[in-house]
């Protein structure tokens, strides 16, 4: 019954869903404002997530330690992020299709892995729950936001903590500069290609390990082709987010939310078509893309390789 989503239990569940469910897409959606505000769009998201995914499910069930798992994971994306920094800066190899060989690359060898390493799908016990003393016991309030596990959490603290970077700090500035106008930061002193292959890393670092949230935070689980499009969602949540990271936050829920409550529906058992159901972030990603276009404005120098003028 459609009453059932309005139950106090069904509204709580699916708010706390959302938030734990946000984690990935903040994790990714973070690490590619940093690339696109130095002026490099990263299509291969979904690649870097599925091979993060994968080597932190593949350590974390081999030895048992979630964290290496994690660091792992780290060391996958920071090495994706190293090749895609040196194809887009070195090379200047145009940006949407070298981020989409990125993604198939990732996709390939992480399906590839999982055939060869473990074949079958397996389980692990991932990140438990992490009850805030005091605020976890407020009706509501506590499940909604305080029992979480502890890559939630650090994926919210992200979003403060990646503002301050971008608008306080000098490297913020610099990062900036880079997307805006690469000649002029460069007349200034600031390594355009430096500046660059940071962002490309971090984003990559921070793509893996969302995928690692997927794999042993969230579902604990691994199998083929799991983050099904949440990669380029993640691209286009900066787009919604004005490359804010509190817009990037918003989105983030929204999406989130909406998955949480496509969930919800079929568990529940409401009448309305699974396939329906599961279309709903795609539709929205679709809707979110078209007024984001008109309302705001890129970086200047975003898709452009820079060429240092002798």
């Amino acid at each position: 019954m459609i009453s059932d989503l309005f139950s106090t239990t069904v509204l709580i569940g699916i708010l706390a869903s959302g938030i734990r469910l946000a984690t990935p897409y903040l994790y990714a959606s973070i690490g590619e404002v940093f690339g696109q505000k130095s002026g490099v769009l990263n299509l291969g998201i979904e690649g870097q997530m599925l091979l993060g995914a994968f080597a932190a499910f593949y350590v974390a069930l081999t030895t048992g330690n979630l964290w290496l798992g994690v660091l792992v994971a780290m060391i996958v994306g920071a090495v994706m992020g190293l090749a895609m920094a040196f194809v887009t800066v070195n090379l200047r190899a145009q940006q949407g299709i070298s981020g989409i060989g990125f993604y198939l690359f990732g996709m390939g060898v992480s399906d590839l892995l999982f055939q060869k390493l473990l074949g079958t799908v397996e389980t692990v016990k991932g990140f438990p729950k992490i009850f805030i003393p005091g605020l976890s016991d407020i009706p509501g309030v506590g499940e909604i936001f305080f029992s979480q596990n502890l890559l939630v959490y650090i994926a919210y603290l992200l979003v403060p903590i990646a503002w301050f970077v971008l608008n306080k700090t000098t490297l913020g500035l610099k990062i900036r500069s880079v997307g805006e106008n690469p000649d002029a930061a460069d007349s200034l002193g600031v390594s355009v290609a430096r500046i660059r292959y940071f962002t490309i890393i971090l984003g990559g670092i921070l793509s893996a390990v969302a995928g690692a949230s997927l794999s042993i935070a969230l579902l604990n689980v691994f199998q083929q082709n799991m983050t099904s499009g949440l990669g380029f969602i993640a691209v286009a949540l900066v787009y919604f987010g004005a490359w804010k990271p509190a817009g990037v936050l918003g989105g983030a829920l929204l999406f989130s939310m909406i998955n949480s409550l496509q969930l919800w529906i079929q568990v529940l058992g409401i009448p309305i078509p699974s396939d329906i159901a599961v279309m709903m972030p795609y539709v929205l990603t679709i809707l979110v893309l078209v007024a984001a276009v008109s309302r705001v404005r890129a970086p200047s120098a975003l898709t452009k390789p820079f060429e240092r003028e002798d």
